[in-house]
C-alpha cells in the first residue's frame, strides 16, 4: 500500500474527496457543493490535504492557520477524516503529522483540532 499525501489543487481533486468527506460531513448534497464550499473556504485560508491510494481518496485533512488571544496564532484542523475500511491503519495520524509539519514550516508551533466526545479512537 502506497498513499501519496497532496494538496487538492483543481476542483476535480476536491470532487475526489466526496464520499469520504461525506462519511464527516453528511449534510453536503454533492461534490460540486463540496467544491464549492472548500473553494469560499480556501479565501480564509483553508486547504485540503488528500490521501491517495490507486487514484482513489482514502484520507482528508482541512486545515486553517488562525489567531486567537489564548494561543496567538496556531493551525486549526477542520476536517479529518479516513475511509471506514483504511482506519485504524495510521493514516489519520499521517495525515496529522504532515499539517504539522506544514504548521511548523510557516512558523507556527501549535495545531488544533476538535472530536466528539463520543469519538475515542479520534480522541487518542
Amino acid at each position: 500500500m502506497t498513499v501519496e499525501l497532496r494538496h487538492a489543487a483543481a476542483d476535480a481533486d476536491i470532487a475526489a474527496a466526496f464520499e469520504v468527506m461525506r462519511d464527516l460531513r453528511p449534510h453536503l448534497a454533492s461534490a460540486e457543493e463540496l467544491v464549492a464550499r472548500v473553494r469560499a473556504q480556501a479565501s480564509e485560508t483553508y486547504r485540503l490535504l488528500l490521501a491517495w491510494d490507486a487514484g482513489a481518496v482514502v484520507g482528508a485533512a482541512g486545515y486553517r492557520r488562525q489567531t486567537n488571544l489564548i494561543r496567538g496564532p496556531f493551525v486549526y484542523v477542520d476536517d479529518l477524516v479516513v475511509r471506514a475500511d483504511r482506519r485504524r491503519g495510521g493514516l489519520g495520524a499521517r495525515l496529522l503529522d504532515a499539517v504539522s509539519a506544514e504548521a511548523r514550516a510557516t512558523g507556527v508551533g501549535a495545531v488544533v483540532l476538535d472530536t466528539g466526545l463520543d469519538n475515542a479512537y479520534g480522541q487518542r
